[in-house]
């Protein structure tokens, strides 16, 4: 990521509070109660203010949270401090530094479409572990942010990526995760071995 997205992401934690709520499609798998996902070692990709990494400490995961803007991981130590959770907070440069050492038994990512990162995500996965992928579709550029298709997916393209693992749960299509409605894609996959 270049100095410029590291800065614009820096301001933007640095004006605006940033959501609490965990994503509606990580909520869903981890309450929903079709899939049992053990406990143990989580990494969640491009973190934010870490939102999702809260929720996945709640439920007993002992989690790395990793993103390029500070601001955003200050905002998550403040929040995991107040409700003592303890969460490893690093500030990651994706694009040239890569995941932080694995293995990991869920792996989230939400929101953040780096296409090279998908190898290491699978390597840096346990056998028998869990992935946890959902970002925007094509067609949000109809509707909204972000129109940018370097971080859109094509129709299929997240389940082509994970065809090498066994898919539990795939979607497509207009979804509501919070206010306004977005077009997403979403996994979850089980890497074997």
């Amino acid at each position: 990521m270049s100095l410029d997205d590291r800065i614009r992401w820096e301001r933007q934690y640095g004006q605006s509070g940033a959501p609490e709520k965990p994503a509606a499609f990580l909520k869903e798998i981890l309450d929903g109660g079709h899939w049992d996902i053990a406990r143990g070692r989580a990494l969640d990709i491009a973190s934010g203010a870490g939102r999702n990494a809260l929720f996945l400490a709640e439920k007993g995961f002992d989690v790395t949270a990793v993103d390029i803007a500070q601001p955003g991981l200050d905002q998550g130590a403040r929040r995991a401090a107040e409700r003592s959770l303890s969460i490893s907070w690093q500030q990651t440069d994706l694009e040239n530094g890569g995941l932080p050492p694995g293995p990991y038994n869920l792996i989230v990512n939400i929101n953040y479409l780096q296409r090279s990162l998908v190898p290491h995500i699978k390597s840096a996965l346990a056998p028998g572990g869990y992935i946890i992928f959902e970002t925007y579709l094509i067609d949000q550029q109809t509707i909204g942010h972000p129109k940018n298709p370097d971080y859109l997916l094509a129709h299929n393209e997240l389940l082509n990526y994970f065809r090498d693992l066994r898919v539990l749960y795939y979607r497509e299509g207009k979804f509501t995760d919070g206010a306004e409605p977005s077009f997403r894609a979403g996994i979850l996959a089980h890497k074997l071995r």
